[in-house]
This record gives structure tokens, C-alpha cells and sequence, in this order.
């Protein structure tokens, strides 16, 4: 039987012989592709070298290759031991060494995460709740990390301090009052007090009002569709009119009703700038599918649902220029994205949101174009339908 498993064993590193030539091969063609591409003038534009899932299958069938081949060659020793009336191996350490192999190698694993993985974190919150809401996020993560790290240390320490042995006897406990209790009663406080506290923070974080009962100083419109971002602001007036998914046309992208008076000077743009330190109101709509306000460094996420209005309030505390210098990037912007898969060109979906002075915001504002422009009028025969008063007004206005 061991000279079988022996003959066996030969042919299997063979073939793993020929896989790891094969793996190597591969491996010096893609080393060369990219001292290639690293060494390629900065005019030529190689392509980046990716071999394919084939690639990453074969170093799969090769590690499992190994794995067999390991455990062969011990299946040998086991059976040449055996053989010999020599002592065979203790499968059981075996195991309960592997356990804590595996132990050591995921712990380190999770300190790489953070060592690593960690720096690619978000800066500071460029928003006043962005505060309370990373608050909310350390608070969980260390916990969460404070219970993964003592369960994985008691449970593989468990499966090697306890591991089988013929000279010990196994004691059962099918029942424990205090056990059962503490591992109960405690996780429900801890995740009671983190519901309460984020129920709370969120709503307080929702609220339409500030603390002192004070509206937010701007309102945005943002809608969603496939696969754009449209922004509206108020104009002089200080107030945005009245939309209509009836009204969307390809002149009039967000269906701005212009029965509403206080629609005729809103605005369009096409970089959301926002003044600094001030409360802005996102009125957020969709006119196809559910598409998501996310604004990650100001930690404002919200869905857009078509037919379903929605609105998000935050204050902007830094700006486009603080955060370039925090961030040692002068070519830093702050974006909005969608973070709902809505379509193939779901990753088209973003607009620059550059956070500004008071004084810089309003210098924009002023270089705006209002929704109601001539293209829009002759389309809804404007001039025909409204009364000689509101012509005059628009005239002005225009």
C-alpha cells in the first residue's frame, strides 16, 4: 500500500511540476508586460496587462495541487511509520496546530486590513452632522472589533487546548442559566444603546429645522435619470417653483411648471457650488429608475425615488480649498455621485460639488442661466398665453 501511495505521489508532483512551470511562465510574461509598460515613454499608450479569470483559476488549481501533494506525502510517512510499528502521526495536533496557524494568520490579516486598507479611509466629515455620524461609525467598528477579536481567540483557542486526546475525558454541559444570560442580556444592551443613539442622531440629522427652528438657507433641486444629475437653484426670488413629471421635455429637463410665478427666474447649473457654513436643503427627485444621492465626504446618502420626493439637510464646513490643502491635492474635488446600480452607464452618474465663500457663491449665482429661457418659451408658447403684465416682468427679468 505505501508503495502505491509513493508511486502515486511521484506522478502527482509531476503534474504539479508542470503547472508551476506553466504558473511561471505566466508570471515572467506579465513581469514583462509591465516593466514594459513602466518603461514605455509617456506618449505611448499601453494598455494595462490583465490576464484574465484563466490566470487567476490556474493559481486556484495550483495551490489546491499543493495542498494535495502535502497531504500525500504525510499520508506516506503516515503509512511508512505504520509499517515499521513506529508511532503514527497525531492527526489531532495536526489539526489544533493548523487552528492556530489559521489564528495568528487571520489576526495579522485584520491588522493589514486596517494597517493598510485603513489609510484609504475618508478625511475628516466636510459637514457639521458628518461629525456625529463618524462618531456613530468608530463607536460600532471598535466594538465590533473589540468582540471579533476575543470570539476568534477563544474559539480556535478552544479547538487547540481542547483538541482529542486518549487520556482525557470529555465533560458535556447541556445547560447553563449564567451562561445563557450574560451572552444574551449583554449584546442586547449594547445594540439597544446603539439604536437609541443612532435613532436619534439621524433624526436630529433629518430634521428640517435647525436648532433654532430656522429653515435651511438654500434649496437645491437634484434629480436623477439615466444617467445624469440636473440641478435647479432658486433665483432672486429666493424660492423654487413648482415641477411636473408631465412637464419633462427635452427642453424642459425637470419639468419646471412656469404657472408658478416663483419659477420664472430659477436657475440651472451644472457644478453644484454651495456656500460655506451655510444650511442647504437637497430636494432630491427621479424621473426613471431609483438612483441615490451620495456625497461621501459631506456623509450625505439618500435615495431618489420617482414619484416619491425626498430631501436631505447638511451644512457645508469646509471648503473646496481647505480640504485641497488637508488633503495635499490641489486637484481635489468634492462629488456627487449615484450609489444605486441604475444602468450600464450607472458610472457616468457624478457632478462636481465645490464648496465656496459667501462672496465667491454669489459671483457664480449671478453667471447662472434661468430654466425659462427663449427655447423654452417658444416651445410652451409663452409669450402667447401670459397676460402683457407678466410679459413685462419677464422682459425685465431677462
Amino acid at each position: 500500500m505505501g508503495f502505491k501511495s509513493l508511486i502515486s505521489s511521484k506522478k502527482m508532483l509531476s503534474l504539479l511540476a508542470a503547472f508551476l512551470l506553466l504558473g511561471t511562465n505566466m508570471l515572467m510574461a506579465q513581469d514583462a508586460a509591465t516593466d514594459a509598460a513602466a518603461t514605455a515613454p509617456s506618449g505611448d499608450a499601453t494598455p494595462s496587462v490583465w490576464l484574465g479569470p484563466g490566470y487567476y483559476v490556474l493559481i486556484f488549481v495550483i495551490i489546491c495541487f499543493v495542498v494535495g501533494i502535502v497531504g500525500k506525502i504525510l499520508r506516506v510517512y503516515d503509512l511508512t511509520q505504520q509499517i515499521q510499528n513506529k508511532k503514527p502521526i497525531n492527526w489531532h495536533n495536526v489539526m489544533g496546530i493548523c487552528c492556530i496557524i489559521f489564528l495568528v494568520a487571520g489576526m495579522y490579516g485584520a491588522y493589514w486590513e486596517f494597517a493598510v486598507q485603513g489609510a484609504m479611509i475618508l478625511p475628516e466629515s466636510a459637514s457639521a452632522h458628518g461629525v456625529k455620524i463618524d462618531e456613530m461609525f468608530w463607536t460600532t467598528t471598535v466594538l465590533t472589533v473589540i468582540v471579533f477579536v476575543i470570539t476568534q481567540v477563544l474559539l480556535f483557542g478552544f479547538l487547540f487546548r481542547y483538541r482529542y486526546n486518549a487520556n482525557r475525558r470529555g465533560h458535556f454541559l447541556p445547560h447553563n442559566n449564567t451562561i445563557e444570560k450574560v451572552w444574551t442580556i449583554a449584546p442586547a444592551i449594547v445594540l439597544t444603546i446603539l439604536v437609541i443613539f443612532g435613532f436619534f442622531t439621524w433624526q436630529q440629522i433629518t430634521n428640517s429645522l435647525d436648532a433654532k427652528g430656522e429653515q435651511a438657507s438654500i434649496n437645491v433641486d437634484i434629480t436623477g435619470h439615466q444617467f445624469a444629475w440636473e440641478l435647479r437653484y432658486p433665483g432672486t426670488d429666493g424660492r423654487l417653483g413648482e415641477t411636473s413629471y408631465k412637464l419633462v421635455s427635452g427642453t424642459n429637463k425637470v419639468g419646471v411648471d412656469f404657472k408658478d410665478k416663483f419659477s420664472y427666474d430659477d436657475l440651472q447649473a451644472d457644478t453644484m457650488y454651495l456656500p460655506v457654513r451655510k444650511s442647504i436643503r437637497l430636494n432630491i427627485h427621479a424621473q426613471d429608475v431609483i438612483h441615490s444621492v451620495y456625497m461621501p465626504h459631506f456623509r450625505v446618502q439618500l435615495n431618489a425615488v420617482p414619484g416619491l420626493p425626498t430631501f436631505f439637510k447638511f451644512t457645508p464646513t469646509i471648503t473646496t480649498a481647505e480640504m485641497r490643502r488637508k488633503v495635499g491635492d490641489p486637484k481635489f474635488e468634492y462629488l456627487v455621485y449615484c450609489n444605486k446600480i441604475c444602468g450600464a452607464a450607472h458610472y457616468n452618474m457624478q457632478k462636481v460639488v465645490r464648496v465656496v465663500e459667501e462672496s465667491e457663491y454669489q459671483a457664480w449665482l449671478a453667471q447662472q442661466k434661468p430654466y425659462l429661457t427663449d427655447q423654452v418659451k417658444k416651445d410652451l408658447k409663452f409669450a402667447v398665453t401670459k397676460p402683457a403684465a407678466t410679459q413685462n416682468r419677464l422682459a425685465l427679468n431677462n
